[in-house]
């Protein structure tokens, strides 16, 4: 049995959850073997580094901090700033940025932090200008009802769901869609990548306050220089949420034009998916907004989590090393692989191939809806997810698409080959599948049929594929 330091760190957590309730440390250790057993495809997912993780566990889960280093509400501090301030230090310095803040507590609260940073740098009115030197007391029912009206009809134009936005971008299932009068911008039907000419038109129509850029299912790089200048034409605040793609722009593959950070007025991201950090997200701006961002706590957030904020400094600090370069193009490496071995045999993918770390698989050609592919897939030890594509018959729930992404198995050390390897396997999943009936014999968009017993070998070819690449090879729990 190891005795090495990860080993024993996590093996005497669990002893100690144990002993207060059992069944969670069950579940957690349940979870790693879980992980370690599949083919982990969801492209927003990876694992941390033990060092991510541990840096959680701790006592800053303890502190309230609201407000910012070295203002805050709550005395006793002085630790919390110190790491706050790290994991902002490493943030400016990864991304070239101004200014960093690392309290969201995840993607869809670092995008509340930037829209209402915008809405109050931007948005002029009596009303306003007395929130922002908080004399709220003074503040009217007039006052109160003006500010309401005006904070709550700009305009957003963003990237549409079903070309590979998000819901934050201001759909209506979200807080974003009821805050802003939104519109959509999609992409050439012809060829799934975006016409920068009709987002320009779109903007020129619509006027918005936000153009917003990113995306969760897109596969290709998006220009940046070019969306800025579309949004400095209509006056509009241009966004970025690079959650999706962080560790790209961090380990320097996409830089110039499609690198966000020098072009977008304001870039959020989560600290997870391809950057490999822990669970959280994160605001970068210039000066200009700095101000506005750091009002996140109170302005839509709660107390900030200093223990994920220590995970957020060590994460980035591991970014910052040059393996993580070399890391973030094998991501992308592993992906390009992972596209042509699925097109070699015959799969319709999006925009017929990737530029980042992301695949998107048109599985209809296969007679089958999204969810039928990916709880198929499931079985058989391939973990993805559904996901719509542009003009999707078969809408959000269904869908008729699977999104897979290579970030976590290209920490596993997988590389080109393996991801032929895993394309063959999907192939054979996908083409022996067949769509399932209802009770009452009408077809099905959720049941399928699959023979248990080529589920079972697909099952233990993924497992054989990940033998030679262990997961937390240093972390045994005995």
């Amino acid at each position: 049995m190891s005795h090495n330091v990860e080993s024993t760190a996590f093996r005497s957590a669990l002893e100690v959850i144990r002993a207060v309730e059992p069944r969670v440390a069950d579940a957690i250790g349940a979870e790693l073997a879980d992980q370690r057993e599949s083919l982990k495809l969801i492209a927003s997912e990876n694992y941390a580094s033990p060092a991510t993780l541990l840096a959680m566990g701790n006592w800053f889960s303890d502190k309230y901090a609201e407000g910012t280093v070295g203002r805050r509400f709550y005395a006793g501090c002085q630790n919390v700033d110190t790491v706050e301030a790290l994991a902002a230090e490493h943030a400016k310095e990864l991304f070239g940025a101004a200014h960093a803040y690392v309290q969201p507590h995840s993607g869809i609260d670092a995008n509340l932090v930037a829209f209402w940073a915008i809405l109050a740098d931007r948005v002029e009115s009596p009303a306003l200008k007395k929130a922002q030197v908080r004399q709220v007391n003074d503040l009217t029912e007039a006052d109160w009802f003006a500010l309401r009206r005006e904070l709550g009809n700009q305009r957003m134009l963003g990237m549409s769901l079903d070309a590979g936005g998000h819901l934050t971008h201001g759909f209506r299932p979200n807080i974003s869609g009821k805050m802003f009068d939104q519109r959509s911008y999609g992409t050439d039907p012809a060829t799934g990548l975006i016409d920068y000419d009709r987002v320009a038109e779109a903007a020129r129509e619509f006027k918005p306050l936000i153009l917003v850029a990113g995306y969760s299912a897109y596969p290709r790089k998006v220009n940046f220089r070019v969306m800025r200048e579309i949004a400095d034409s209509v006056g509009a605040t241009f966004m970025v949420d690079m959650a999706h793609f962080a560790g790209l722009v961090a380990g320097k593959v996409f830089t110039g034009d499609f690198d966000p950070v020098p072009h977008a007025h304001i870039v959020t991201t989560t600290t997870h998916k391809s950057l490999r950090g822990p669970r959280g997200g994160m605001v970068l701006c210039g000066p200009e907004l700095a101000d506005q961002v750091d009002r996140g706590c109170p302005m839509v957030l709660g107390g900030p989590l200093p223990h994920v904020m220590a995970a957020k400094a060590v994460a980035l600090a591991e970014a910052r090393r040059p393996d993580f370069a070399d890391y973030a193009q094998r991501i992308v490496d592993n992906a390009r692989a992972l596209a042509d071995g699925l097109l070699r045999r015959g799969a319709t993918l999006v925009t017929g191939g990737t530029d980042n770390h992301l695949v998107l698989i048109d599985v209809s050609g296969y007679g089958l809806t999204g969810r039928q592919a990916e709880q198929a897939l499931l079985d058989s030890g391939i973990v993805t997810n559904r996901n719509a594509v542009p003009q999707d018959p078969n809408g959000a729930w269904y869908t008729s698409g699977i999104r897979i992404g290579t970030p976590a198995l290209t920490t596993r050390g997988l590389g080109t080959a393996e991801m032929d390897a895993t394309a063959e396997l999907m192939h054979t999943v996908l083409t022996q599948t067949s769509a399932g009936t209802g009770p009452d014999g009408a077809p099905s968009k959720a049941k399928y049929v699959l023979d248990p017993a080529t589920a079972e070998s697909v099952g233990k070819q993924a497992a054989d594929l990940l033998t030679p690449f262990p997961l937390y090879p240093e972390v045994e729990l005995g």
